[in-house]
């Protein structure tokens, strides 16, 4: 494949996904058409799942101009329909806990396209976006990597000039920072998990909250620098995780987030922060293989287009009692590169290698170095 195919075939994929669920809840009819695998109470909070989720996925897309431009102002379209009270498709800010993680992602999202998400909405909208995530205040968070849901959120609010509890940033930063296990690695509340919530949400989010907090303060710059090396380190582990064959191991929770679990690889090459011994056009590669393991399982899409439980294909035993049809809209994550133009190292280098297909190929890759401390 060439660069340009594979980012073709990105934003092809990005918007199979992402068509049912925009196009329905544009017109206000996402509750009426959204198939709901899963647990039936998890009925009430799943679309507002597979919005913010996939939002954030497609932010830095949309952000980015283009031939993403007609993309936004769906999404503006469909914000607009979830946080309107009158709207058939009002979704579920305040009832039960699970609101605070996905208005979380919806946050990250306006955070990630500031101008096409936030910007360019209509004042109406915007006062009811944030009536909307100020309704989550009222939600405890575990005292896990939820923590940080709540934390995105009031950076969110600081970042755009708004009233923010600092507090809850703090408590959140500095509860992960105690939780660091090692090499790259964060605990996650009551202990070690092999699992890819460090990619789901630590990571990025923590990221996240402190660039967009670092425009009101200077308070938490002294984590800024060792919270980054930690987030090398693990991109560096998640691109050796991925088999020549393009497969990763099947283990821990929220395995039918699919790709997603590469969400953190993919935010670190957006930024261009990925370990120096990391060649782009390999992590593009290694990812590209990934995501067409995965999409190209039978099952894996509804005949009317809609993501179904599974992680290769559709396997709803895989499906943890928390998970509906709108929580597999987080594979959208792995798609964050597509926020570079097409000219970015990651798009226009030639194809490469990448370690474990060098490896396996007889290639002297060189050493796998830990992070100290």
């Amino acid at each position: 494949m060439t660069p340009q195919s594979d980012r073709d075939y990105w934003i092809e994929t990005l918007t199979r996904i992402a068509d049912p669920v925009v196009n329905a809840l544009r017109q206000g009819r996402l509750r009426a058409l959204m198939p709901v695998e899963g647990i039936a109470e998890r009925g009430q909070f799943t679309h507002l799942e597979a919005m913010g989720r996939l939002l954030s996925g497609m932010a830095p897309w949309v952000e980015s101009g283009g031939g993403a431009v007609i993309y936004g102002e769906k999404l503006r379209g469909a914000i607009a329909m979830a946080v309107d009270p009158q709207s058939p498709d009002y979704m579920n800010f305040q009832h039960g806990l699970q609101p605070v993680v996905d208005a979380a992602y919806f946050a990250h999202a306006l955070l990630r396209a500031p101008e096409t998400l936030w910007e360019n909405l209509p004042a109406a909208v915007k006062r009811q976006v944030l009536d909307a995530l100020r309704c989550t205040r009222q939600m405890k968070p575990w005292r896990n990597n939820w923590l940080l849901f709540s934390a995105i959120i009031e950076a969110f609010f600081a970042r755009i000039g708004e009233e923010w509890d600092p507090m809850r940033i703090d408590y959140a930063l500095c509860q992960h920072d105690e939780e660091y296990a090692g090499d790259g690695v964060y605990n996650d509340g009551d202990g070690f998990r092999l699992d890819y919530y460090n990619s789901f949400v630590i990571h990025p989010m923590m990221l996240a909250v402190l660039e967009a907090v670092s425009v009101r303060t200077k308070d938490w710059e002294p984590l800024r620098e060792r919270v980054l090396e930690r987030a090398q380190r693990y991109a560096a582990i998640q691109e050796r995780l991925i088999s020549p064959e393009g497969t990763f191991p099947p283990m821990g929770r929220s395995l039918t987030y699919r790709m997603g679990a590469f969400h953190h690889l993919g935010d670190m090459a957006l930024q261009h922060q990925l370990p120096e011994d990391l060649n782009p056009a390999q992590v593009r590669c290694a990812m590209t293989a990934v995501i067409r393991r995965l999409m190209s399982a039978p099952g894996t899409f509804d005949g009317d287009g809609w993501l179904t439980i599974g992680f290769a294909g559709h396997q709803p035993a895989l499906g943890d009692s928390y998970v509906s049809t709108g929580s597999t809209y987080l594979c959208s994550l792995a798609f964050l590169p597509l926020g570079l133009p097409p000219e970015d190292p990651f798009w226009a280098l030639p194809p490469a290698a990448w370690t474990q297909k060098r490896i396996w190929q007889g290639e002297d890759a060189g050493l796998d170095r830990p992070l100290r401390g």
